[in-house]
This record gives structure tokens, sequence and C-alpha cells, in this order.
């Protein structure tokens, strides 16, 4: 599982101990099955002895520490929280011998008819500050919501709904959630009415589609900095917050935004590169909506379907290598492109990291 590969990069805290010269390391992750119970996990760097105290709440920002739910052996590094809710989100603070904690929840949550939904907090940059859960999410469309998806959205407190989808996408297919500010910031998906013309006439192979995609991760560094301006503007005013991004599948447009916010906060580049493939887990999702299309292609075509939507790290990385070559990094390619200001880059920073 992507995850657990994710689980293995992730630094969250780093503290210098009294008797050791070596700082110690203390990675946690947290996933969640099906039916709704969390499996956390923790590994130590080196090994520390004694027990890891474990408490719950629905909101990251504040734990009451009479909700304690287990008191586990650090050596154990793994436990399970059992619970038949598979409706409200929940976050656990683990406390390492009253001394260390770190705060996790399941990144992904269970949608019925909302695919690629996730929350892109619970890294750790650079510098070893957290990016906050539950400030952003983000998703494919939200066009064919479960009762229980809205009951989700609405227990996650989501204030704004920021769409990248293009007007006709919109018009055709609304979103139906109704209880949140919904922006439409459209951002292009390239010369769609060629590439599709080009697939329903059998005029196109595998190699044209991966071309297809690197144009357009290309496109979205030059051709979209207004629409991505806006963006960071409105992630901005923490009044917008928690706030969910989508688009028709959530893994380009979305991925791509996600990993510049994620970049101008200091994640590292693996871990940006390892969230953004996590898009991935929900191509199958991806094909069974295509399937009545797909099944009008030639075999070449069908081919060439399947690489636009399967996610590729060499997309992203295409884009990263682009704005470091012209710009030098992400930030810069912030302050001078999207017009963002250093003070306005501080207070995304001061927003979004713990």
């Amino acid at each position: 599982m992507m995850l657990e590969k994710i689980f293995l990069l992730l630094t969250s805290i780093i503290v210098l101990t009294n008797c050791q010269s070596r700082e110690l390391e203390i990675r946690a992750v947290c996933s969640r099955q099906d039916i709704g119970n969390y499996i956390i996990k923790w590994e130590t760097d080196p090994a520390m002895k004694g027990t890891v105290k474990i408490y719950v709440s629905d909101n990251p920002e504040t734990f009451d520490r009479t909700r304690l739910v287990g008191v586990v052996n650090i050596s154990d590094n793994i436990t399970t929280y059992i619970t038949n809710d598979n409706i409200t989100r929940q976050y656990f603070l683990l406390s390492f011998n009253d001394r260390y904690t770190r705060i996790v929840s399941s990144r992904r949550d269970a949608m019925d008819q909302i695919s690629n939904f996730r929350d892109i907090g619970g890294y750790t940059n650079m510098h070893g500050q957290m990016v906050r859960w539950g400030k952003i999410y983000r998703s494919g469309d939200l066009v064919n919501l479960s009762e229980r998806d809205s009951i989700r959205l609405s227990r996650l407190g989501i204030r704004t709904i920021l769409d990248l989808r293009t007007e006709e996408e919109m018009a055709e297919f609304p979103v139906t959630y109704q209880e949140a500010n919904l922006v439409s910031i459209p951002v292009s998906m390239g010369n769609v009415e060629d590439i599709m013309s080009r697939l329903k006439d059998g005029c196109i192979r595998k190699g044209d589609g991966v071309l297809y995609m690197q144009d357009l991760y290309l496109q979205y560094v030059t051709d979209n900095t207004s629409g991505f301006s806006e963006a960071f503007r409105l992630l901005l005013d923490e009044e917008n917050y928690p706030l969910l991004i989508t688009s028709t599948f959530g893994k380009d447009k979305v991925g791509f935004l996600a990993a510049l916010i994620l970049s101008v906060l200091q994640v590292p580049e693996d871990l940006i590169y390892s969230d953004y493939s996590l898009s991935q887990e929900w191509y199958a999702d991806n094909t069974r909506r295509m399937q009545g299309f797909a099944r009008t292609l030639t075999p070449d075509a069908q081919e060439a379907l399947t690489v636009m939507l399967q996610t590729n790290e060499a997309y992203l990385d295409l884009a990263f290598r682009k704005i470091r070559k012209e710009y030098g990094s992400v930030e810069k390619y912030l302050l001078k492109e999207l017009n963002l200001t250093e003070k306005e880059i501080t207070e995304l920073k001061e927003v979004l990291l713990l």
C-alpha cells in the first residue's frame, strides 16, 4: 500500500534526549478499515521502552486528556481503535512516555460516491513543523453524493469547496453538496476537444496519451497562473477553512495544486510525490466511470485512455523540474508568477503549519 510507503518516509518528531547523543526519531501513521476501525502504527529510532497513551478527538486542534482510549507498550508498534462509526472522522494524540507527542489520523476517509477523498495534513516539513490536519482536503467531483457522504462532509465542517473543473464540466455535472461556499476557479485541461476526437476516431496511441499528459502539466505551470494565484489567495483567508479542493478525478489539477501547497510549506519532496501518487489507488474507480466510453474505442485508443486515467509521478516531476529550472524553487515561482508576496507566504505557513 502506498500509505505504508509513506509510513516509512514520514518523520514525525525529532527531539534531543538527555541520555543519548543520537536524535530520537518517531514515525507514526494511521489507516482506516472499511468498517471504520483505525489501525495506528509507530516506530522509534533508537528503540524506546515505555508506553504510548492514546487520546481520541473529532477535532485535531483540541484533545481532552480525560478521553484516554488506550495504553500500549511502545515496543508493540501497533494498536487498533475499534469503532462502529464510519461517519465521524477521528484524530489521535499519541503520548510517548508522557513526553513526546504526535497527532495522527487516517489520511483517507471512507466515502460512498466521492472518489480520491483525502486530507493533505499530517506531513512533517524540513523544520519539524506539521501540516495541520483537517484544514485542506482533496477529492474527485461531488456530483453523486450519497446521504452519508453529505453527512460526512458536514461533520468535517467543510466551509469552502474549490472546484477546478471547467465551466462546461460544472454546468453538465453540478456539485450537489449545498452546505459550503462553492468557488469556481476553472483550470484548463488542454485541448480536450482534440484529444477526445482523436480517441473516438482511433487516431491516437499510448505515446500520444503520454505526450498529452506531459503537455498538460507543463501548461499548469505556464498557462494557469492566474487561476492558481486566485486559489492561493483563497487559502490565505482563515474563514475559508476547512476547505475541499475538487476536480473530475481529483488527480491532476488537484494533485498539482496540492503539490504546490505542500512544497511551499517545505514538506520534503519525496513525501510530496508519495502523496501525489496516492491517487493511483482510485484508478479502478476512474476506469469504471469511463467503461462505457472505453468500449467504443480501438485497442490503441484504449491504451491511450488508460495512460490518461493513471497517476504518474513523472508528470509532476516534469512540472517541478520546469519550475526549478526557470525560477529556482516553488516559492520563487509563487512570488514571480502567482504574484504572492513574501508576507503572504509567511501568513500561509502560519495558517497551515503547527
